[in-house]
């Protein structure tokens, strides 16, 4: 299996239990690893045989700016369950972390990895 990876993508969400996080939605930094062949789009040098990396982030950006999420849990299994539902992906690891929620600590989050 080939590994496609998006990296400290930034989106904004409603993610929280606080009211103060209820106020305003929140940037998160999201990380995935999609599972997929590239063999056919390492063949055939075209983005259609492949998972276009830049649709990934323009979707999930749209789809988690309508979204609320109490947990960070919730929200990493709702990616995971969208790419492998929408990107023909076979596995995901997926990181989502909040950004300076607490003084002295950069990022606080969640790592998951999903299976069809």
């Amino acid at each position: 299996m080939d590994i496609i990876f998006i990296e400290e993508m930034r989106a904004e969400t409603w993610i929280g239990i606080y009211p103060r996080e209820k106020a305003m939605p929140q940037t998160v930094e999201i990380s995935l690893h999609i599972g997929v062949s590239t063999t056919s789009a390492g063949a055939s040098d075209d983005i259609r045989d492949t998972v276009d990396y830049a649709v990934v982030v323009e979707r999930l950006r749209q789809d988690l700016a309508a979204a609320h999420f109490n947990l960070l849990e919730k929200l990493t299994e709702h990616i995971a369950t969208y790419l492998l539902e929408n990107f023909a992906a076979q596995w995901v690891r997926v990181s989502v972390a909040k950004l300076g929620m607490m003084p002295g600590v950069k990022r606080v989050g969640v790592t998951i990895e999903r299976s069809v």
